[in-house]
């Protein structure tokens, strides 16, 4: 009898499919699982290669799998979609999974580690505390307008209103339900502000603590959370081959549209680690803000694309190149060293 090799696993809140193959790839089963027989279901089958999206609770199921024998893959939804045939069900996607997993050429994700995405966890809450800030801030604005009143851009300067909010000038032009509404907006942003800045010491005492943090924190632009994010969120360095293939998973290399053997090369990609990304490009901008203003050093990589270049294309390409200069550290394990010109 042939012997299951790859089962194809959909996976969802309380209702689960799997689909399992052998090793020609021909159909053995097709079954809907609840949530609670799950584990029991994959204790009585014998070690084989289980594959599921890389998506919501996947990384669990992973962990979970995995002790018991089985090999367990996790592949992009993009990468499964082609696979799909006609319609959707769970059973159409399980069958798509299995069939993905047997792709000699197929990439996987690899499995985070429950300590992986308690770090990663941190990033995601700094960065949602970030957006209700802002969301407060953009309100504040926008209803302080409506009295006559215009606050100026930034953190900042919002926090000042914290202490105008009960003078007896803006007392006097706003009406009681709308002074008290204001107070609690100020106040909730108060306690955001006090936690981002809790968290944000948390990250630099992790990025003091952790040798690949320090390491990175040598490159110019890249800082205590760019670099902790790097260590927590991106996945072993040796899973990519050279440095372009670390940025294009950053999103950071330009869309191909090539055909015919002409090169057609496009805007930003932007098809990847999302968090990452923006930080190497928040770096890489106040390396080029500080070379706008001060100077690049001269003859160097920065000042030549500075003279013929627009600043925020150079400000991506930079990130780009930044990108390629962690995955060298990286592999190497060695800091960062700037480069000198040559004499002429």
């Amino acid at each position: 009898m042939s012997e299951v090799i790859t089962i194809g696993l959909d996976i969802a809140k309380y209702v689960f499919h799997v689909h399992g193959a052998d090793g020609r790839g021909r159909a053995m089963f097709s079954k809907r699982i609840s949530r609670g027989k799950l584990l029991d279901f994959f204790a009585a089958q014998p070690s084989c290669r289980v594959a599921l999206e890389a998506c919501g609770g996947a990384h669990h199921w992973a962990r979970q799998l995995t002790q018991l024998g089985h090999e367990v893959r996790l592949i992009p939804p993009a990468y499964v979609k082609p696979f799909v045939k006609r319609q959707k069900n769970d059973a159409i996607d399980a069958e798509a999974i299995c069939e993905a997993a047997q792709r000699p050429s197929m990439r996987f994700v690899a499995v985070k580690s429950e300590e992986q995405q308690a770090a990663g966890l941190l990033f995601r809450t700094r960065d949602l505390l970030v957006r209700q800030r802002t969301q407060l801030i953009n309100a504040i604005r926008g209803h302080l307008t409506e009295y006559g009143w215009i606050a100026p851009k930034g953190p900042s300067h919002v926090a000042m209103l914290a202490d105008l909010i009960d003078e007896e000038e803006m007392t006097s032009s706003l009406p009681e339900a709308a002074h008290a509404m204001f107070r609690v907006m100020l106040d909730l942003l108060a306690g955001l502000n006090s936690k981002i800045a809790d968290l944000d010491k948390e990250i630099a005492r992790r990025a003091r603590k952790d040798e690949v943090s320090r390491r990175l924190m040598t490159v110019p632009g890249i800082g205590p959370i760019s670099a902790t994010a790097i260590a927590a969120l991106a996945p072993p360095v040796e899973t990519f081959a050279k440095g372009r293939d670390f940025a294009a998973w950053l999103g950071l290399t330009p869309l191909q549209r090539s055909t015919g053997g002409k090169q057609k090369l496009g805007a930003t990609s932007k098809m990847g680690e999302r968090t990452l990304r923006r930080l190497l490009i928040i770096g890489s901008s106040a390396v080029v803000q500080q070379a706008s203003k001060r100077g690049a050093p001269k003859g160097s990589w920065l000042e030549q694309m500075l003279a013929r270049k627009p600043r925020m294309l150079v400000t991506v390409a930079l990130a780009n190149k930044m990108a390629r200069i962690v995955w060298a550290l990286l592999i190497k394990q060695e800091n960062y060293r700037a480069p000198v010109a040559a004499k002429a």
